[in-house]
Parts: C-alpha cells; sequence; structure tokens
C-alpha cells in the first residue's frame, strides 16, 4: 500500500528530529570549544549528564519511580514512549516531538552553527545568479548577499521559536517546514536596488516565474481533485481559481491559463470550505470518501511504526489539498 503525502512528511520529520540531535551532538564531541562559547557549554552538561547516569542506572529498575521522580531527561521520555508502544498504549507524532523539544532548545546554538555554514553556500549560489542575471555592482551584490543572510537568520529564529514553544504539534512543524521560502520578500530588495530597465526587466522576469509557480500549483491540485470527482469544466475552473488564489505567489496581475474564478479562498480563508461550495451532493460523498480512505490508510501507517493519531489531527490536511 502505498504511503499517503502526509506520512511521507511526518515519518522522516520524525525520524529526522532524533537523528539530527544526535549527529549535532557527535558533531558538538568533534569541536573544540572556546570559553564561553556554545560548543563548551554543551561539554560541561555532557560531563554533568555521565556523572548522573549511575543515579539513573539505580532507578532503571524501577519504572514508576523513573516515571514520577523530578528533573526528568530525554531518555526518561524515550523509555516512556518504547513502553507505551510495547504495551499498545497510544503514542502520537505529538508525544515524539515533546521528548524531542528540551534536546532541540538546548542545541540551538550548534544547530545555528550547522546552518550557517550550508546555507552559506546558498547565498553566494543565489546572490551570484542573480547579480550576473542584472549586472549588479561588487557593492550592490554585497548588499545582496547580506539580504540573503539576514533573511535565512529570520527563518532560523521563526523555526527555533516554533519548535522550542510549549504546546507546538508536528503538525505546526510540517507545515511551516514546507512553507519557508529563502526569497520571500525579495521583490521588495530588488525594488530599492535597481532602477530603469533593469528594474523594469527584473519585475517581469519575476512575474514570470511566480506565475510559473502558482501555474503548476493549481494545476496539479486541480488534477488531483478532478481524478476524484470528475469535475466539468466550469467547475474546473474555479477550483483552479480557488487553488491559484490560495498560492503565497499569487498576484492579481498575473496572466495563468485557464483563468482565475470570482470564488476564491482569501489569504486566511477556508480553502476546504470554498471547494466544498463548488461541489455537487454526489461529487461531495465522493469526495468525503477518498477523503475517510486516505485517512484510514494514514492511521494504519502510523500504526505500523508505532504511533497513532492525535485525535483531533486531520493528516489529509497537510497534503496541502
Amino acid at each position: 500500500m502505498a504511503i499517503p503525502q502526509s506520512l511521507r512528511s511526518i515519518i522522516p520529520l520524525v525520524i529526522g528530529l532524533a537523528v539530527g540531535c544526535v549527529g549535532a551532538i557527535l558533531f558538538g564531541d568533534s569541536m573544540t570549544g572556546e570559553p564561553g562559547s556554545p560548543e563548551e557549554k554543551l561539554a560541561k552538561k555532557e560531563v554533568e549528564l555521565k556523572k548522573l547516569q549511575n543515579k539513573l542506572a539505580v532507578l532503571e529498575a524501577d519504572p514508576r519511580a523513573r516515571r514520577n521522580r523530578p528533573g526528568r531527561t530525554i531518555s526518561d521520555g524515550a523509555r516512556d514512549i518504547a513502553e507505551n508502544i510495547r504495551e499498545g498504549k497510544p503514542v502520537t507524532p505529538d508525544d515524539v516531538l515533546r521528548v524531542m523539544q528540551p534536546m532541540l532548545r538546548d542545541l540551538a546554538p550548534l544547530f545555528d552553527r550547522m546552518r550557517v555554514k550550508e546555507e552559506k553556500q546558498m547565498v553566494e549560489r543565489m546572490s551570484g545568479e542573480i547579480a550576473r542575471k542584472y549586472d549588479l555592482s561588487p557593492s550592490q551584490n554585497e548588499a545582496l548577499k547580506r539580504w540573503f543572510t539576514a533573511k535565512s537568520e529570520e527563518n532560523a529564529r521563526n523555526w527555533t521559536a516554533l519548535i522550542s514553544q510549549e504546546g507546538t504539534r508536528m503538525e505546526d512543524v510540517i507545515k511551516a517546514s514546507r512553507e519557508v521560502r529563502a526569497d520571500d520578500g525579495l521583490d521588495q530588495f530588488m525594488e530599492g536596488t535597481l532602477s530603469g530597465e533593469k528594474l523594469t526587466r527584473f519585475r517581469t522576469e519575476r512575474m514570470a516565474e511566480r506565475a510559473e509557480r502558482v501555474q503548476n500549483y493549481a494545476d496539479s491540485r486541480t488534477q488531483r481533485l478532478d481524478s476524484i470527482v470528475k469535475l466539468d469544466d466550469g467547475q474546473r475552473d474555479r477550483v483552479f481559481g480557488i487553488m491559484a488564489t490560495s498560492s503565497n505567489d499569487y498576484d492579481p496581475a498575473m496572466k495563468l491559463e485557464g483563468g482565475v474564478s470570482e470564488i476564491s479562498a482569501s489569504r486566511g480563508g477556508n480553502k476546504q470550505e470554498a471547494l466544498l461550495s463548488v461541489l455537487r451532493p454526489d461529487q461531495r460523498e465522493a469526495y468525503d470518501a477518498d477523503r475517510m480512505r486516505r485517512r484510514e490508510e494514514a492511521e494504519k501507517d502510523l500504526e505500523a511504526i508505532g504511533l497513532s493519531m492525535p485525535a483531533d489531527w486531520d493528516p489529509l490536511e497537510m497534503e496541502d489539498f
């Protein structure tokens, strides 16, 4: 059975959170931290953790004492999850995230160092491409690099705040990871950098680039719905309009193949309700039946790896459908 799109997002992210934390610890072990640096602080914490290992070993034999004592560690939470899975008790992706959050908060400085190293190449590539394309001066190119770097740092701060915030759900993490865009706000920056023919050409080419994104986004999702309920021509145009106008790249000035219907999901509106308003009763039945089938498949796939679906969680919403 094919794994639904929502599960293809959940499973790697759940595993990635755990592996990423372990990898970050190993990476930190190989670094010599300067006095007062995050690495030195992490090294001290590791020493303190080793001192507690003997005490933890004493409690290992008594799960009830481990579960109720103050100062619980990530290892405690991981053991509890493993025990619950063995005993057939429900464990959700949100439970896994909550166990990992303390480590993610503590290792945020180290993650930032790793991110900076990776994103430096991205900044060089994107700024270099734009500099060549629009013949930027050295000072303009440096300003563009600083803008990309600042944008990257802003995205990192937002991500750390989300992943550290109490009450954050795995659904929130998955949605946020899908919405991060390195070039958000680039239009405004270039408006203050270019002028004359260069600015006109940038506006034209940038609009075409964003229109292509919107076109592909709306086409693919309209086709998915059509494969389920068999839209007629009028419905197809209206669904395309809803999908197009719900894209973050949409601009009313865009010229799209297929047009944009007057029925649209406004920014922050309910796209699901807008879609359902287009469908006939028989189509809504087919649509609801398909959603139920996919939810059941998602539940089975989560159960296969020992996890349960949160009662208030609709994984199909994460399929961006």
